[in-house]
């Protein structure tokens, strides 16, 4: 019996903590407020992009989607957008390694969005 009412105790605690996210990211959503949270990207990486929002071969990219990219010598690259860069016509990635790298448009061979920020139940 003690058993149970612990199990579900922690069971309904982790549902309110998962409501509680979910309501603060679409919060930051409501508010054009992106997290990344990485100790490598600084603000002046933030500052260097000038586009958050983009269109990519049709597709519409936001800072803060995780895209899987594949060069045109065969890399292949899974990362979040930090943001692109209008002028040398580039996006910006932090990769799940923490390694920072900057894309040539014109070097992508073609790019899958793996999830798109906010979007939770997709």
């Amino acid at each position: 019996m003690f058993f149970n009412e612990i199990l579900i105790m922690l069971f309904i605690i982790s549902v309110i903590g998962y409501i509680l996210v979910v309501v603060k990211e679409k919060f930051y959503l409501k508010n054009n407020m992106i997290i990344i949270d990485n100790k490598n990207v600084t603000q002046e990486h933030l500052d260097e992009t000038d586009l958050k929002e983009f269109f990519l071969d049709g597709k519409r990219i936001r800072a803060g989607d995780e895209i899987k990219v594949i060069t045109k010598s065969k890399d292949k690259f899974i990362g979040t957008i930090i943001g692109a860069t209008q002028k040398e016509k580039a996006i910006l990635m932090i990769t799940n390694g923490n390694q920072l790298l900057r894309f040539k448009i014109d070097n992508i061979a073609q790019f899958k969005i793996i999830s798109k920020y906010g979007k939770f139940f997709t």
